[in-house]
């Protein structure tokens, strides 16, 4: 017999729930066993993750596949219909060890997700190389944009509480790694359901006061309407906090903004930027941006360009706009399929330029370099550095930036 056989779609979050689920399945003695951990984000997502599944089964003929994730929670019957299917499990029931203990006979297990009033602190030890571990410290989301079906496949925010996430820090630190990065599916909301209501800046604070040993701690994805006083503070005042921040600001128009139902307008993304630049210089921005939403016309989409621009954002996750079943923005009047790709083209164009000018500025600069292969590392800004040789995998390493290629720095390890 062997041991289980994983797939992961979609998100960091996915991804950290899927090496819980490797731990959960050992403890078990699972064997045998396919689990597709899928992504409800679009309906070509959906598509993904049936493909996945069909293809998993021809490889694996004999053993039992099981289906979980978002997609699996929000369209459980989609699946269960699906004849190289065994299992269906939903979000909440994935993370439990009585559900490997006993998969029992039925054939879908999802539960009311917004029933659901607790996010356990999965301890895991880090995943992907040595030199990074994610820590989940939130999951759900109160928040019901018009595009998003993630709220029925998370549930509604809940928290981690500060002492859990420290303490497996702590654990982390304890085990070599040397940048720690907080996940959830909507970070900023941490804190909300906690004693107190304690908001996001308050964790990062306490994480670095009590984990002095933490040289890097990374945030992942933030509203940044909802970014506190102390989170701000910790941006102007804490190096060990990465100047890296990924921003869902989705749009750049603020008529496709409100009938998205976001919170913020555009001004208030480019105020931030300019607000979290000022208090530290060296700050670079990712974001996600949807092109081609319902209703968004030619100048809306402009919009969105030139935000790229004003808020000089870096990295961005461009996504082609992708009707959900179920959402208010499905049935909204459609942009024409040719232009959404042409959209997405643009803003992509705009990305790639934008990482270049950042490159371009690299040169001649130093960075700590966290390595992640022996040739390949990250900078405190998350930029891919090329060494040209072997560099301690995990280590930060004191480097000079000597040129550009492919979307990448190079640089020469500085004694």
């Amino acid at each position: 017999m062997s041991a289980p056989v994983f797939a992961t779609l979609g998100c960091r979050l996915n991804t950290y729930e899927t090496e819980a689920m490797r731990e959960l399945t050992a403890a078990a003695g699972v064997e045998n066993t396919v689990v597709v951990n899928t992504c409800a984000v679009t309906a070509e997502a959906v598509r993904k993750a049936r493909q996945e599944i069909r293809k998993l089964r021809r490889e694996n003929p004999g053993a039992t596949l099981i289906v979980t994730g978002c997609a699996a929670q929000t369209e459980p019957e989609t699946f269960a219909a699906m004849p190289e299917v065994d299992r269906v499990i939903g979000n909440t029931e994935k993370m439990q060890p009585a559900t490997w203990q006993d998969l029992g006979t039925e054939k879908v297990q999802v539960d009311d997700i917004m029933s659901v009033t607790e996010t356990a602190g999965h301890l895991i030890d880090g995943f992907g190389t040595r030199s990074r571990a994610y820590v989940q410290v939130q999951n759900g989301c109160d928040h019901r944009c018009t595009f998003c079906i993630i709220p029925y496949g998370r549930g509604n925010s809940r928290s981690v509480p500060a002492g859990v996430v420290v303490d497996q820090i702590k654990r982390l630190v304890g085990r070599g790694y040397n940048e720690v990065v907080l996940t959830g599916v909507d970070l900023t909301s941490w804190g909300a359901d906690l004693p107190g209501q304690p908001r996001l800046g308050n964790l990062v604070m306490r994480i670095l006061k009590l984990v002095p040993d933490l040289p890097r701690l990374r945030i992942s994805s933030i509203d940044s309407i909802e970014v506190d006083e102390d989170l701000l503070e910790a941006i102007a005042t804490e190096p060990r906090l990465m100047p890296h921040l990924h921003l869902s600001l989705q749009h750049g128009h603020d008529m496709i903004l409100k009938r998205m139902k976001r919170r913020h307008l555009r001004d208030d993304a480019i105020r931030f930027c300019e607000e979290a630049r000022r208090l530290r210089p060296d700050m670079v921005f990712g974001a996600d941006i949807i092109a081609g939403f319902p209703t968004e016309t030619d100048e809306m989409f402009q919009g969105s360009l030139d935000l790229v621009r004003e808020c000089d954002l870096t990295w961005l996750h461009v996504f082609p706009y992708s009707a959900r079943q179920g959402t208010p923005a499905a049935r909204m009047p459609a942009v024409n399929g040719t232009a959404i790709k042409t959209r997405a083209a643009a803003l992509r164009a705009a990305g790639d330029a934008q990482v270049a000018r950042h490159l371009a500025a690299q040169q001649g600069a130093d960075h700590a370099v966290l390595m992640e292969t022996p040739r390949m590392g990250r900078t405190a800004q998350f930029t891919e550095t090329l060494f040209d040789t072997d560099q301690e995998v995990g280590a930060i390493v004191p480097a000079r930036i000597t040129g550009r290629i492919d979307g990448q720095l190079q640089a020469v390890r500085q004694s």
